[in-house]
């Protein structure tokens, strides 16, 4: 099988973010939808993601180039599983919002560690073979969960409910915009900054979207407000750009 020359990760650009957080949203909704509407519980539906989430990221290294609707399906859940693993963390063994974020940053930097030490870089545009493309989504796997966790961590932890707990993230994720654009401040970096702070945002609008009235949501339900996204995400699918992230754009 001939290896790609450009990354299996879409280029990291602003229609890139913009998709991200609609998946990570998706991911909130449709994680809560699985493990509390229908009552599968944080294991059950931990397990039920985790399996559909290996056939996909198995699919998507097999394959010898980038396919947009299957990365992003991919996305979502390794989303989906990192909801329903950060509220079985936190919740059923009983570590904690804290506790879980701690964890799960520990392990995420391990992941990056390991990868770095493995292949030298661990910037999405090197994604081109399958040994970096496992390293690539066990650490958005893990990415994702912390994410969760964070954003629970936040909104309920701190009593600050969903709609100031995205606030809080949107204004981490323009802090790092800010240090792209007029700083010279690994673009590496700034890129796992901005995954990480990306999950709590999508995960906390996900809450406002399904949450009551009272607490400051929309009260949506959660299917509904899932397929309302769904529908986003096919839509920006269709109309933004995906081109593969190039090799060029291997800067630290």
């Amino acid at each position: 099988m001939n290896m790609p020359t450009n990354s299996k990760v879409p280029a990291v650009t602003v229609w890139f973010w913009i998709i991200y957080v609609a998946a990570t949203t998706l991911g909130e909704t449709g994680g809560d939808a699985v493990s509390d509407t229908l009552d599968w519980g944080y294991l059950g539906g931990t397990a039920f993601f985790l399996v559909v989430f290996i056939a996909l990221a198995a699919a998507q290294i097999l394959g010898n180039k980038l396919r947009p609707s299957l990365y992003w399906a991919t996305i979502v859940t390794s989303t989906m599983f990192g909801t329903t693993m950060a509220d079985f963390a936190d919740r059923s063994l009983s570590i904690g919002y804290a506790g879980g974020s701690i964890l799960l940053f520990a392990c995420l930097l391990a992941v990056l560690a390991i990868w770095y030490r493995a292949q030298g870089t661990i910037t999405p545009a090197s994604v081109t073979a399958p040994r970096a493309e496992i390293f690539f989504w066990i650490a958005i796997t893990f990415s994702q969960t912390l994410g969760t966790a964070l954003g629970d961590w936040v909104s309920d932890g701190f009593d600050l409910g969903s709609a100031t707990g995205a606030l809080v993230f949107a204004a981490g994720l323009a802090l790092v915009a800010a240090l792209y654009f007029w700083t010279s401040v690994s673009r590496v970096s700034l890129f796992w900054a901005a995954l990480i702070l990306a999950r709590p945002l999508g995960a906390t609008l996900g809450d406002f979207l399904d949450q009551p009235h009272d607490q400051g949501g929309l009260a949506l339900s959660r299917p509904l407000a899932s397929a309302i996204i769904v529908i986003f995400i096919i839509v920006c699918l269709f109309v933004l750009p995906q081109s593969a992230a190039a090799r060029a754009e291997r800067s630290t």
